[in-house]
């Protein structure tokens, strides 16, 4: 038990730290055009990296979480909203499993 407690406060003071010190240590405005865009950037690009994978082990078959995936990236690029877009993927998962329950 003790090292579960351990395990989560070293983590935390590792995700903290990151967060903390930009804050504290540099109050001026971000002059540089690279920073700036990499700052923007950053957070879509770690939820990509995070949820992209889920997306093809959220089901059984590959073949369902393909056409939800479909389905959301296609509404994703015709600049939809964010609720549509996964609402969207979710009912192609949906009707990818009702059609593969069915042929087998």
């Amino acid at each position: 038990m003790i090292y579960y407690l351990i395990g989560v406060l070293i983590m935390a003071a590792f995700s903290y730290i990151p967060r903390f010190l930009p804050l504290t240590f540099y109050r001026k405005k971000i002059e540089s055009p690279y920073l700036q865009s990499l700052l923007y950037y950053l957070p879509y690009a770690a939820l990509g990296a995070l949820t992209f994978p889920g997306i093809f082990h959220a089901t059984p078959h590959l073949y369902e979480s393909l056409a939800g995936a479909t389905v959301a990236f296609y509404f994703a690029f015709r600049n939809k909203s964010l609720i549509f877009v996964a609402v969207s993927g979710i009912i192609a998962c949906y009707v990818a499993y009702l059609i593969m329950t069915y042929i087998h």
